[in-house]
Order: C-alpha cells, then structure tokens, then sequence
C-alpha cells in the first residue's frame, strides 16, 4: 500500500465535529454517551457536576465540575462502528464565544443540540451563524423528548424560521413527554422502541425494531399516539422538505433527530446515521507568502496543521501549555520536524497527546481531521500554522472586539510573579485580553467578552497559582480597533485609547450610543469589531 493511499483511508474513517447548543439544552450529556456506546466507558453518570454527582467526562476543569457548565473546549478521539470520532466539546456559555469560534474552524460538521421544551435559543442561533459564514454542515438533534416539551412541527418550523435553514425529519417520536417510546426511521420504515435498562441512561438502551407493517406498534402505542404520529408522518411526507446528501453538506438542509440523551432513547440511531452523513476531512483554503489563495489537500499535501486553542495547566504536576493542533493535511508522525511559519524557524514536534477527558495518551501517528496536543514551551500562538513544506499559512482565527474591561491586581504584592506569570498564560490561552493606554503606558488593563471569563481567570488563578486576585471593574461597555491616522482621530470625551497586545489602537466607549456617534465624527477613520 503506498502513502498516498494509507493517508487516504485513515482520512476517509475521521469525523472530525463540534457539539454546540445553549446551556443546558444536554450537550454534555450526549458527548458522555458518545463515550458509552463507543465503549470507552462502561457506564455514564449524571453530568451536572452538582455534589455527590459524577463530573462530566469532557469537563475536566474544576470550576467546570462545580458549576455544571462547559468553559474549555475539550478534544476527544474514539472509534465508533468503523471511524474515528474527533469531537470537539465546545462551551455553551455566551461568555466563552470567540473559544467556541475558534474551536469550530477545527471542525468539518457539527451537532445543534436543542431542547425539545425550549426550542431555538439566543446562544444556538449565534452558533449557528458562525457554522453558515464557515459553511459548516449542521445536523440537529432534538433532545429531551422524555420530558413535557414542544409539539415536533412546532420545533422543526421554529428550526426552519428562526435559522433560515430548510429542516428534514429523519425520523420522528412515538410519542412525547412520559409516553416517549421510541422513533420511527423514515428511511428504512422501522418502529425502533427502547428498553430501560439502568437507572439515568448509565447503560445503552435496549432496542427493539418493527416492520411499518407490524400490528404490534398498534398495539405498544396509545391509540391517540399512534393516530398522531400517522397524521403528522403523512403531513412530513406531502408538505416537508426532500433530504439530499450534497444539499446537506452545502449546508442547505438540516437533518433533524428526536431523542433523549438522558434516557439513551433514540442515541445510538443518531451516532449510527451521523458517521454516514457527516464528512470527512477536506481540503482546506490558505494563503501563500505573495498573497495568493491555494486550497490544501489533505491526502496529497505533507503534513500541515493549525494551532486553535492553547491551554494551560491541564496537568497541575508540570505546570505546562498544552496547544492543540487540528491536523489539516498529510501524516503527523511524532518527532516531525516542521516550519514554524510566523516564527520562520524549525520545530521538532515531540511529546504530542491525544486527549480524553484530560487524560493524556502519548501518540506516534495522526491524520487528517485529527487533534493533536503537543507541549508549548511558548513557541506557539492561537492561529499559528505549522507545515513540513512552508510556504503556506491558514487563514488566520478571529479576535472578537471586548466588552467589559477592569484592573485586577494580586492582594499580597509578594505574589507578582505568580501574578504575571498566570496572567500571561490566561492571554496566551485567549481567554482574556490585555491592553495598555495608547500611545504609551505601563498601566495593565485586562478585558473579555463576558463576565465569566473574569470569574475564571480570578478562579484559575487562585487554583493554579495561588494567587488572591482584586477586581476593580471599569465604565466602558464595548470597543472598537481604530484604523486610520491617530494624529487625526477626535476621541470621544469619556472614551479611553489603549493599545492592545500587538500594539493596535482601540477605544473603549462609555455606551453603544457613544461609539456610533465617534464613527460618525471620524468619517476617515474605520471602527472595527472582529480582527483578524
């Protein structure tokens, strides 16, 4: 077998996605059972984290397992029936956004969790979004059918108005709510019905399949169930949309599910038709040195990758940065030696990891739509490309405009150097921002997307370096990157110039209204919100 085709089966088993949804809609709780029915796990827990409760898997952070929330971006790798499972357990929490953003360029599909009593929420539909600009393919699981919830065409028409997405139902409940059986597979024309067999879901549900044909599904179902499931059916196959693969992975069509993670009802026909429909790797755009754009492939092009996350302190015991790589081309073989292409240096790539729940396993060989984690003795930064060739660089990830801003200083001045050193790692990881006053100053000004980032850096430092942290908050409410000639920019009288990390003007505004009227008195000059 030659390279070529190795490079080509092992990329063609990966399915490389992220989970995301709003809080609590049960994304934890199906990246758990993924774990269980791929059987690297034998029983799952309960995943809120609360006490006396077992922490989720992916959530390996302490605060995480407190609060019962995502923070970080947890990677995982798996077999599952035949492919590699790469998932990418994203936060849910509006705060951790831009980590969420920056998590999705790692991916190739993703999964929308919704929950069946809620529908589309406000974090879903700002997640979504990000999948169309990237044209991510996005299936729909609809979760939570084991509790008193939404009527189905209700959600798939709210899926359908709200995300501007044609919706097609690739199977539907038999029943909702207490009297939630099962799904009817629209494509092979089966009732599926579950079995309990634990208490919570910590045990695969039994399941059991009947011809459309069969009398018993009359006899299982109430008769006010059944007559429901055939009108609503007959309704799906005269007014629904048609399903088409390609129209799926175009992006304009969303394959929807019924199920309840919880009770494992309806899970594995989800992962079963998931590894079907969900891509493989593919190429990849980038950027050569003159400019021009070339598209990466991923069997025929030596190995190359990008750095998406950094994180620090994973292992409290070696205190170190771990980055994660998405493997965008070609074979990773442990010690490569590869170009470093904004340092334009070369870097032996020793020690990678793959990861399950912040376990590490040492790794010898990766693929295409892999992730790697490899030690950064600060070489790296989020956005950096890495390649065997060089001269090439990904399209770089985007820097969201903050929205809260403070000082924070450590309580006991003895501390500084934890201080710092802490506080660097956290801006590093881009988790938090750090600007100084415009054009020159030594005063720190630390900034975020949202206010739990600043729960989480305090937390984080008091856990991982014991340091007491002071928050003094500040009167700015967003900001902007100011391009243009500073010499010329009239400054609104209660806005702030500061400069952030790689030494780019930015004002900080009292009020949205503040910030429009500076953009209407500086017509030369660009307010801008995303960098990149």
């Amino acid at each position: 077998m030659d390279d070529f085709t190795s490079i080509r089966e092992a990329t063609e088993k990966r399915r490389t996605f992220a989970i995301i949804s709003h809080p609590d809609a049960g994304k934890t709780t199906l990246t758990e059972k993924l774990l269980l029915y791929s059987g690297m796990i034998v029983t799952a827990g309960m995943v809120k984290g609360r006490k006396g409760r077992k922490a989720a898997t992916s959530d390996w952070m302490a605060m995480e397992q407190e609060r019962g929330i995502s923070i970080t971006s947890s990677a995982m790798q798996f077999p599952y029936k035949g492919t590699i499972i790469n998932v990418l357990d994203t936060p849910g929490h509006e705060d951790f956004s831009e980590d969420t953003y920056r998590t999705l360029t790692a991916a190739d599909c993703a999964i929308m969790v919704i929950d069946a009593s809620k529908g589309v929420e406000k974090q879903t539909r700002k997640l979504f979004e990000v999948c169309r600009l990237r044209k991510i393919p996005v299936l729909t699981l609809i979760n939570k059918m084991d509790m008193p919830g939404r009527e189905p065409l209700d959600l798939m028409n709210e899926v359908e108005n709200v995300l501007q997405i044609q919706s097609y139902a690739m199977n539907w409940p038999l029943g909702t709510g207490k009297e939630f059986q099962g799904v009817f597979d629209r494509e092979t024309k089966e009732y599926l019905f579950f079995t309990k067999t634990s208490f919570g879901g910590a045990q695969k549900a039994e399941i059991t399949r009947y011809d459309a044909s069969s009398s018993i599904c009359q006899e299982k179902l109430q008769p006010h169930v059944y007559k429901q499931l055939h009108e609503e059916l007959d309704l799906l196959e005269m007014a629904g949309n048609a399903f088409s693969k390609e129209a799926f992975l175009q992006g304009l069509v969303t394959p929807v599910f019924f199920a309840s993670a919880l009770t494992n009802f309806g899970i594995e026909p989800f992962f079963d038709a998931f590894i079907h429909l969900a891509p493989c790797p593919h190429a990849r755009l980038a950027t050569l040195t003159d400019g021009t754009e070339i598209e990466v492939d991923p069997i025929t092009t030596p190995f190359s990758g990008y750095v998406f996350k950094l994180q620090a302190n994973m292992d409290k015991r070696h205190r170190d940065s771990m980055a994660f790589i998405r493997v965008c081309s070609g074979r990773f073989e442990r010690d490569l030696i590869v170009k470093h292409v904004r340092l334009k240096k070369e870097v032996r790539l020793s020690r990678p990891h793959s990861l399950v729940a912040g376990e590490r396993t040492t790794l010898d060989v990766a693929y295409p739509g892999d992730i790697i984690g490899v030690i950064n003795p600060a070489l790296f930064a989020i956005g950096d490309t890495i390649s065997v060739s060089g001269g090439f660089q990904f399209k770089p990830l985007p820097q969201f405009q903050p929205e809260i801003f403070a000082k924070i200083y450590p309580k006991d001045v003895g501390k500084r150097k934890g201080f710092d050193k802490g506080v660097l790692q956290l801006i590093d990881e881009g988790a938090i921002q750090l600007l100084k006053p415009y054009p020159e100053g030594n005063d720190l000004l630390f900034a975020a997307v949202g206010q739990l980032q600043f729960e989480v850096m305090q937390y984080r430092l008091r856990d991982e370096y014991g340091v007491e942290t002071i928050f003094t908050p500040l009167p700015y409410q967003c900001s902007a990157w100011v391009i243009g000639d500073m010499n010329h920019f009239a400054k609104p009288t209660n806005a702030l110039l500061v400069q952030d990390r790689q030494g780019r003007p930015m004002a900080l505004f009292s009020s949205p209204w503040e910030k429009e009227y500076c953009a209407k008195q500086n017509p030369g000059h660009q307010l801008v919100d995303v960098r990149v």
